[in-house]
């Protein structure tokens, strides 16, 4: 009895400490958004590294985002893009940090962060990639962001819907 009782003591400590590191990795599992006259605004915490991670949608389809102001576009991986059904439109070259690799260009029906959502987004599908989505400038550059606290702030304001 008293092995059956440490087993699941340690069984519920692995429990918690599992769901301790993702939320020190994704601290925005669930963005929270708020909603102002004329806009709707969502806050992501930094997290480990000072990265800004978030749980999103691509196509409906649950999905983390990296946010990478550095990205051209949205950026996924050939094996994420097959599981969502997302087709590759035009083949392209792209340049990594391990040099320049053969990719597709496509478009996201929707792409969503809390409320905000974007249609018809850009982005490029990437061979050898993670499963994290990056949410490059192709999602970006409509809305207004800035960065105060440790914490991300996204606007959409109603007319770049």
């Amino acid at each position: 009895m008293m092995i059956i009782a440490w087993l699941l003591g340690m069984l519920l400590a692995v429990k918690f400490f599992a769901g301790w590191e993702e939320k020190k990795a994704n601290p925005n599992q669930a963005p929270q958004s708020s909603y102002g006259t004329n806009y709707v605004e969502v806050i992501l915490d930094s997290g480990r590294g000072g990265h800004y991670t978030a749980s999103g949608l691509i196509n409906g389809h649950k999905v983390n985002f990296m946010v990478d102001t550095g990205a051209t576009s949205v950026a996924l991986s050939e094996r994420l893009a097959n599981q969502l059904n997302v087709k590759k439109l035009i083949p392209i070259d792209l340049s990594t940090a391990n040099g320049v690799v053969r990719g597709w260009a496509t478009k996201l029906d929707t792409v969503t962060l809390g409320a905000i959502e974007l249609h018809n987004v850009s982005a490029t599908i990437t061979p050898n990639m993670d499963d994290d989505v990056l949410l490059g400038m192709s999602f970006l550059r409509p809305l207004d962001f800035a960065h105060r606290n440790n914490q991300l702030i996204l606007r959409q304001y109603k007319s770049n819907q």
